[in-house]
């Protein structure tokens, strides 16, 4: 039998997991595991546990930056991951065709169906979905710091944001040369095709194919905000005459100014200076079957 180790964030998705844990004890396949759970209690702590484990099979518990960590502790190992999707967006496991109904996700895992992936960089730190700068981070960034948690505070957040970040300058050069430098009010660095919940800021995005795709969302005004958050939704992001795409496997991107950054939804504050490169194929994770060659 494989061992499988299950790292559980129970403060993802703001929810408790007593019930995540019952449905996976009840759906996976003892047959073909010998299961241990192991539960976080803090930032980084999902990142040592994946690379202390001896499993052969680690899977996440969590939303994107719960994946996120869990990844970066099975780098370079031959460790595979595993996804059960309970947070906020859950980015990574909606591009995969993971379900978000737990005994779904369990199937998944004991189908073993097992993929690899592209890993992207930010100036060293590695991300699975997408990385950023601009207004997403700053509000993702504000609502870190906020006591208040809830949809509600986050949109008065967002709301804030918008109506004190103008953009700022950016210069964006690719490894084939191509460079581009004008003003943004935001700029996403996508390995997946989605920031979470189908929101699909990048829709033409691989995670097979070694390339990161640099979407760059220009200045609008507040009544387009309807139409690009429906393109959004749709899959149709990159119609917009507000957005550019730029699609390399190294870039050097330039901006004006210190300030919020992230990495898989996960908030800080960065320079002015970044380095984004991907590692093709560099991990291992199991996908649904009907996704094996899809994603």
């Amino acid at each position: 039998m494989q061992r499988i180790d299950f790292i559980v964030n129970p403060i993802a998705g703001g929810r408790g997991k007593d019930w995540v844990l019952s449905s996976i004890r009840r759906h996976l396949d003892t047959s073909m595991y010998t299961p241990e759970y192991l539960v976080t209690d803090g930032v980084g702590v999902a990142e040592q546990m994946a690379r202390e484990s001896q499993a052969d099979i680690v899977v996440a518990v969590g939303g994107d930056g719960t994946v996120s960590e869990v990844a970066r502790g099975l780098a370079g190992s031959d460790k595979v991951l595993g996804v059960i999707p309970c947070g906020s967006g859950d980015g990574l496991a909606l591009h995969l065709g993971c379900s978000r109904i737990t005994a779904m996700a369990v199937k998944t895992l004991n189908e073993q169906c097992i993929t690899s992936i592209d890993v992207a960089e930010m100036n060293g730190k590695s991300f699975l979905c997408t990385a950023g700068f601009g207004l997403d981070a700053s509000v993702s960034l504000d609502f870190a710091r906020s006591t208040r948690r809830g949809l509600a505070n986050y949109i008065a957040l967002a709301w804030d944001e918008w109506n004190q970040h103008p953009g700022e300058t950016y210069t964006i050069t690719s490894k084939s040369g191509e460079s581009w430098t004008g003003k943004a009010v935001f700029v996403t660095i996508a390995n997946a095709n989605q920031w979470g919940n189908q929101a699909r800021i990048a829709p033409m995005a691989s995670l097979q194919d070694g390339l990161l795709d640099v979407i760059v969302v220009r200045p609008f005004r507040t009544v387009e905000i309807p139409d690009l958050a429906t393109r959004l939704m749709t899959g149709l992001t990159h119609t917009s005459r507000h957005v550019l795409h730029f699609s390399d496997s190294v870039f050097h991107i330039h901006r004006e100014h210190p300030g919020a950054i992230h990495y898989d939804g996960d908030p800080s504050e960065g320079g002015t200076e970044f380095d984004l490169s991907v590692r093709p194929k560099a991990m291992k994770v199991i996908v649904p079957s009907s996704k094996i060659h899809k994603i």
